[in-house]
């Protein structure tokens, strides 16, 4: 691999490991409460995972937030959205107000929302011509991303904006696990059918351009990616290493953790996948790196609110783990 990934190679080839003792400490405090064991299925593997990846027997939510990426792309010049790339900057405004749907979840249940601007006035390179990023490019925007953890987050989802970026992370799709571009793209922000095939002739040719450069899963990334899913990349990495755990958005954040994977399959085992996504063929991605989502509501919007939705059930699950009686202090008896 290219000689400026070398510090990315290594800190997504080593990592700490779960804490298991906490989560069997969770697993046993879990046993006394007032429930059949295992009846609340899946929030109690939530409660596990929050254990396993903070260390601590007891888990904490305290400072759960949310990082949005945003960045722009050449590949638009393609015809390959129904929105100009200018939306990009007006919707990370609007996120800032409070108008988004993002900012509203958040604000509903205290999460804490942080928004990354990634050089929106200087779109990435068209990727059917160019590269959307020269190989330091991309590592600066990875390291960029560890910045994310920067508030000290219990938890963290990574969600993102950015016109165009359903085409970049279908490219990204097809160079890793194989295909043509009808096989990764979908309607996105809401292309019709003329725009559809745009977008698929669009990764077509940036595939066929870039041939001999799709190496390795992080030149894959620099030649075809984007800043945002760089950057996401980046806090994969540092929520690993400082041992948060991490919620993955939707489409285009998975694409970020498909090339963590594809360096190394551990990488990603502090991460959860908060829902699927409408948009096509991210439950092919899912299926194709082995991973299961945690919700499946049929929305495609991205800036980070399927993996929101995600935290507040972390958080439901939490406060369950810790609230409910155990059969001793309720007088309830346990069975024989």
């Amino acid at each position: 691999m290219a000689s400026a990934f070398a510090d990315i190679i290594d800190l997504l080839s080593i990592g700490p490991s779960g804490d298991e003792a906490a989560v069997e400490a969770v697993r046993a405090h879990d046993r006394q409460l007032t429930k059949p064991p295992g009846s609340l299925g899946a929030l109690e593997e939530l409660v596990e995972f929050l254990a396993r990846w903070q260390g601590k027997p007891t888990p904490t939510l305290d400072n759960p937030m949310v990082a949005i990426f945003a960045a722009n792309h050449g590949v638009t010049d393609q015809g390959v959205s129904a929105f100009p790339r200018e939306v990009t900057a007006q919707m990370v405004a609007n996120f800032t107000a409070g108008g988004a749907a993002i900012s509203q979840i958040c604000a509903l249940h205290e999460l804490n929302l942080r928004v990354f601007e990634l050089a929106l006035d200087l779109p990435t390179g068209d990727i059917t011509l160019a590269p959307a990023m020269e190989d330091r490019m991309c590592a600066a925007t990875i390291a960029y991303g560890m910045e994310a953890i920067a508030g000290k987050p219990d938890l963290l989802a990574i969600g993102e904006m950015g016109i165009g970026n359903t085409t970049v992370a279908a490219a990204i799709y097809a160079a890793l696990f194989g295909g043509t571009g009808a096989d990764w793209v979908g309607r996105g922000t809401g292309v019709d059918d003329a725009g559809l095939r745009r977008k698929a002739d669009a990764v077509d040719r940036a595939l066929a351009f870039h041939k001999d450069g799709l190496t390795d899963p992080l030149s894959i990334l620099a030649r075809l990616g984007g800043r945002e899913i760089a950057a996401m990349l980046g806090a994969i990495i540092a929520t690993r290493q400082q041992k948060v755990p991490l919620i993955v958005d939707g489409f285009v954040a998975t694409a970020a953790a498909a090339v963590a994977q594809a360096v190394n399959p551990d990488s990603i085992a502090h991460c959860i996948f908060g829902h699927v996504s409408a948009e096509h063929a991210h439950g092919k991605a899912l299926e194709a790196m082995g991973v299961k989502p945690l919700l499946n509501l049929d929305m495609r919007l991205g800036e980070g609110s399927g993996a929101a939705l995600a935290i507040v059930l972390a958080k439901t699950a939490l406060h369950l783990h810790k609230n409910m009686a155990t059969f001793g202090s309720a007088g309830v008896s346990d069975k024989g």
